[in-house]
């Protein structure tokens, strides 16, 4: 359907979540050093939310919110797996944990550290993250 991209599916642990998501097999994932990010170790690569769909799952999805309220932290309530979530730096488009996704689609990631500590600076800096989440 889209040009150059692939069809990944992917979902939570338990598999309550499932989700597809159209996106290049050559992954550009970001490593964010962020508060909530260090914690649950949430790398992710960005989509537009048009090339995201929810498959099943939306009844067991819980949404965990903090600090400027703009980021969605999407979780399974019942194995606790964010597959994705709605960041603050594109809250257009949709997080995706590649390490959520099924096997077979991905062929390599690239990953780029972001410096979540200092969030505004980091994303005034740089030139193309908030252009990710445009189709």
């Amino acid at each position: 359907e889209y040009r150059g991209l692939v069809k990944h599916t992917g979902g939570c642990h338990c598999g309550a979540v499932r989700f597809e998501v159209w996106a290049s097999p050559d992954l550009h994932v970001f490593n964010c050093n962020c508060s909530i990010c260090t914690k649950k170790q949430n790398r992710h690569f960005i989509v537009p939310a048009s090339r995201f769909k929810l498959l099943k799952g939306a009844d067991n999805l819980r949404t965990y919110t903090f600090n400027t309220h703009r980021a969605q932290h999407t979780f399974c309530k019942t194995c606790g797996v964010q597959s994705f979530y709605t960041p603050r730096s594109n809250p257009d488009g949709y997080g995706i944990a590649p390490h959520c996704l099924d096997e077979g689609t991905v062929r390599t990631i690239i990953t780029e550290d972001i410096n979540g500590k200092e969030w505004e600076k980091a994303m005034k800096e740089h030139k193309t993250i908030r252009d990710m989440s445009k189709p």
